[in-house]
This record gives structure tokens, C-alpha cells and sequence, in this order.
């Protein structure tokens, strides 16, 4: 009989499981937002992930509940799990990802390297811990952040007034995470797989280069990465994915620091955008060893099938058009590039797509991504390679 993997969220990580899920030959259902979602091959239902009866229904119709976001409130992971749903990520796991200051206390008991950090309620508390970090201090929501949102730098309290006010008016109380402006070299991230079973599967770790907060490029293996480096990555993300009981593919975003350290910045507790390269760089995608975890089934191989493979995100897109209006002359130009489109509609900072180009030499398959992206009408500002 045919296994049904659900996916709740219709956006493109849901879109890029479905090529994996069909080679496998299972089903894979989409409980999507809205209708036209970028998942919408796949698309089921359309609902609200926040209706508990709605995530209920869909949960009695496939066999293991997985995800494309982590926004899905808690007590409804629960109610599923308590009505006997297989649920991967679970919302013991799923709730370090959802909220910061409890990843932040989780990773703390573990032990695993952070930028120095505080639960600030209010501006006073804020305004002690930017005099006690040099004049400064990097301030996030504890939930809803994502690509650069909830996240600002700040050297006055009063620039929170606003999301101090927010959190009072909620009447659930609540405060922001403060954290140490890091000096880092660059940013890298390790990705590992989890099966309920226990075994893991790690990716090699990858530099990525953010725009405005957001993504912009990813070089894999991360360039120049030594042998410590490469090995401190896969023992944190190891760590943090045993003892955090994740399963399914798990994501540590980290800063190497300019003194040779490497921090953990964030979590994502599903398929993420610095693995997007494994699609044609790595024999096992991410999406197909996330289908394969959530499921204990055995895990692929995560063998790098070139040298190097550089993915570039498309960002905004054509001005005029659509992304398939540019494909004679990208295509034309760079056929080396691999295009993965979103099937959305172009917007300024919208990440509509992205390219891949796997090869022998760095610089080659960097000019070469970005040449192709840019083709796309990707707004690559000042995204450059270290």
C-alpha cells in the first residue's frame, strides 16, 4: 500500500520534496495556506495551520506529518500527537526551533558554543545589557522571525519600545532575546539528517552569504574550511539533533568568529535553504533524506558529486515578465546552471527560484551561478564570495 507523507505548508521546500517523494514512489499530500501556493502540484487542501480541527483532518489522511514551516502552534503538535499521529519533527523537538529563548536556555544546558546572551523584558534590562556589550546588542522576537524579520541591531533600548509595547499589549507577557553583536569571519551552516531511530547523516558544512538578512548564496563544502572546523560543525549539529530528538533534517546556522570559535546562531528544523545546493551537488538531496528520516528509513549518502557547487538564490526576479520569460537567454548563456523555479510571481526580495552550477574550480561556478541568476532577474547586490 502506498505511503502518504503530509506536508504542512504549501511553500517551496514542500515544492522541492515532491521530485524526491515521487522517485520514491510515495504520496506526497500539501496542506497549503492559499490556493496557487508554490506546492500546489501537490496541494491537497488549502487551510489554516493554526485551526486545530483543520491540521486534525489532514493528519487522519497520510501516514507521518511533516514539515514545511515551524509555525505551527504547539498545542496543536500535541493534540496530534495525543491522537496517535506520527509527527516528524515532534513538538518536544519542534519547540527550540519556534521559540528562541528556549533554544537559547536548551543549548545552554548542553553546553554548546553561543554569543553571550539575555532574556530582556523590558528597555531598562535591554539598555544594561547593550552598556555591558560595548554600545550594542542584536535584538530578536522569540517566535515568527524568519529570513532577516524579528531581528534588529540596536545601540538605544528605545529602539524596542515598539516591540516592548507589542508584548505587553498581548497580554501573555513574554520578553526579547538580547544577544552579543558577534565579529565573525563568515557564516557557515551544518546540516544533519535524524531518523526516530537514531541514525544521523551529515552534509559537509557550507559558507552562506546573506543579503538584508536573507540568503543570498551558498559554497559547498565551505571554502577553505579546515579539518577542525569541519569537524567542531558536524559534533555541535550532531549534538544539538541527539539530545534535542529532532528527526528529519535539521539545520545549524553558525558564526566562525574572527578568533577562530564557531557560535550557533539559529536552528531550522526542516529542509533549509543552505541545503538547497544537495539537489545536484550531493548524491541525497536534503528533501529526499528528510522524506527517508521522517519515515525510519536508512539514510543516503551525503557524498559531494564535484568538487565544489555554488547556489544562488533568485531574488525579486524579472521586473517585467516571468522567471520563464528569461529562461532562452539564461538558459542559452549558462548551460552549465541548473534553474530551480518557485512558481511565483517575481517580487522585489522574494525568493522566486535559485541556480546551481556544480564544478571543479570555485570561482568558475561562482561567476557562472551568479551570471545565470542574474539573467533571472535576481537583485544580487553586494552578495560577494569571501
Amino acid at each position: 500500500m502506498t505511503v502518504r507523507v503530509g506536508v504542512i505548508g504549501g511553500g517551496q521546500l514542500a515544492r522541492m520534496m515532491i521530485p524526491a517523494a515521487v522517485n520514491l514512489g510515495l504520496e506526497l499530500d500539501v496542506l497549503a495556506e492559499t490556493e496557487g501556493s508554490s506546492a500546489r502540484l501537490a496541494a491537497t487542501e488549502v487551510g489554516d495551520y493554526r485551526d486545530a480541527a483543520t491540521v486534525l483532518r489532514f493528519a487522519e489522511t497520510v501516514d507521518v506529518v511533516t514539515f514545511d514551516h515551524e509555525h505551527v502552534p504547539e498545542q496543536i503538535l500535541r493534540q496530534l500527537v495525543a491522537a496517535g499521529h506520527s509527527v516528524q519533527p515532534g513538538p518536544d523537538a519542534l519547540r527550540f526551533a519556534q521559540d528562541k529563548l528556549q533554544m537559547r536556555r536548551r543549548l545552554g544546558e548542553l553546553g554548546v558554543p553561543m554569543p553571550d546572551w539575555a532574556e530582556v523584558q523590558n528597555e531598562e534590562e535591554l539598555a544594561q545589557f547593550i552598556a555591558d556589550h560595548g554600545g550594542e546588542a542584536v535584538i530578536k522576537t522569540a517566535r515568527g522571525g524568519y529570513d532577516g524579520k524579528g531581528v534588529r541591531l540596536v545601540t538605544d533600548a528605545a529602539e524596542a519600545a515598539d516591540w516592548f509595547t507589542a508584548l505587553s499589549e498581548d497580554g501573555r507577557g513574554g520578553a526579547l532575546l538580547a544577544e552579543e553583536r558577534v565579529d565573525f569571519r563568515r557564516e557557515l551552516a551544518q546540516l544533519v539528517a535524524r531518523r526516530p531511530s537514531g541514525q544521523t547523516a551529515l552534509w559537509p558544512v557550507v559558507e552562506t552569504v546573506q543579503r538584508r538578512g536573507v540568503c543570498s548564496e551558498v559554497f559547498a563544502p565551505a571554502p577553505a574550511a579546515s579539518a577542525r572546523v569541519a569537524e567542531l560543525a558536524a559534533s555541535i549539529a550532531t549534538l544539538i539533533a541527539t539530545e534535542l530528538g529532532v528527526t528529519g533534517v535539521l539545520a545549524v546556522e553558525l558564526f566562525e568568529t574572527t578568533d577562530d570559535r564557531l557560535l550557533v546562531n539559529e536552528l531550522a528544523m526542516r529542509p533549509h535553504n543552505s541545503g538547497h545546493w544537495s539537489i545536484d551537488g550531493s548524491v541525497t538531496s536534503q528533501f529526499e533524506q528528510h522524506l527517508r528520516a521522517v519515515l525510519d528509513l536508512p539514510l543516503g549518502d551525503t557524498s559531494t558529486r564535484a568538487p565544489v557547487t555554488v547556489m544562488v538564490n533568485v531574488l525579486g526576479g524579472p521586473v517585467t515578465g516571468t522567471l520563464e520569460d528569461a529562461y532562452p537567454h539564461a538558459l542559452a548563456d549558462q548551460p552549465s546552471a541548473k534553474i530551480h523555479n518557485y512558481g511565483k510571481e517575481p517580487r522585489p526580495g522574494r525568493k522566486v527560484g535559485h541556480v546551481t552550477v556544480t564544478g571543479d574550480d570555485l570561482d568558475t561556478a561562482v561567476f557562472q551561478a551568479r551570471a545565470a541568476a542574474a539573467l533571472l532577474g535576481a537583485d544580487l547586490g553586494d552578495g560577494i564570495h569571501s
